[in-house]
């Protein structure tokens, strides 16, 4: 019983082994170089090149940069046309002193500023013109003098009453006079006194003289209508 036993231990341990082996073969066999890259290798030999097409410049920006490059500056040193070209054999190089002779006899001493000294630029000239004329004029006739006129006194103030009637007693001679003062009813006698200030000097049939106490100025009321 006990060499069955340990048979079976060992089968299942020989069994054991030879899985892991089985298990490391494949692996490295996989994780191998060779075996791993050959078949992307393959398949990017077997693909067509790829062609990538450059996209020509939009037109406005074409034209954009012939324009900066036509607003450069192109110096040249001889004219494009045959007519205005300089002949070499032809120019004369003989120094003409007569010429510098008379520029030197120029006279530079007209008003200016020179480039190569330092300074504050000279004044410029102040030409004289015709002087104005001044025309005098006639000073202000003054005010003959006298004794400076009084004021006039200013008007005295209206008597605000108005006068609508009277009354008398026959074979009387005094009378009453009605007058409003706004909405108030007042009355009054000849020589009475009517709010204290104005006072009823004499009574008519149109019209009431009345006397102003403060101001001692008389004025005449006429009679306003019963409508009024």
């Amino acid at each position: 019983m006990k060499l069955g036993l340990q048979d079976r231990n060992k089968v299942i341990i020989l069994a054991a082994l030879v899985g892991v082996g089985v298990y490391l073969k494949v692996s490295d066999v996989l994780s191998s170089p060779g075996s791993g890259s050959s078949a992307p290798a393959a398949a990017a030999a077997e693909a067509p090149p790829r062609i990538v097409a450059e996209s020509a410049p939009p037109p406005a920006r074409t034209a954009q940069r012939s324009r900066i490059q036509s607003d450069e500056f192109h110096p040249v040193l001889h004219s494009k046309r045959p007519e205005d070209r300089i002949d070499p054999a032809k120019v004369d190089p003989t120094l003409r002193l007569d010429l510098l002779a008379k520029l030197e006899r120029v006279d530079a001493s007209a008003p200016g500023r020179n480039l190569f000294q330092f300074g504050p630029p000279p004044a410029p000239a102040v030409v004289k013109g015709p002087e104005p004329k001044v025309i005098p004029q006639p000073l202000p006739v003054a005010a003959a003098s006298g004794p400076a006129q009084p004021l006039a006194p200013p008007p005295p103030p209206r008597i605000p009453l108005r006068y609508y009637g009277f009354t008398s007693v026959s074979g009387a001679t005094a009378k009453t006079a009605f007058f409003l003062d706004g909405d108030e009813i007042l009355v009054a006698k000849e020589g009475e006194t009517l709010k204290r200030r104005y006072r009823v000097v004499s009574i008519g049939l149109n019209s009431v003289v009345m006397e102003d106490t403060e101001s001692k100025h008389q004025q005449t009321i006429p009679m306003e209508p019963a409508n009024g």
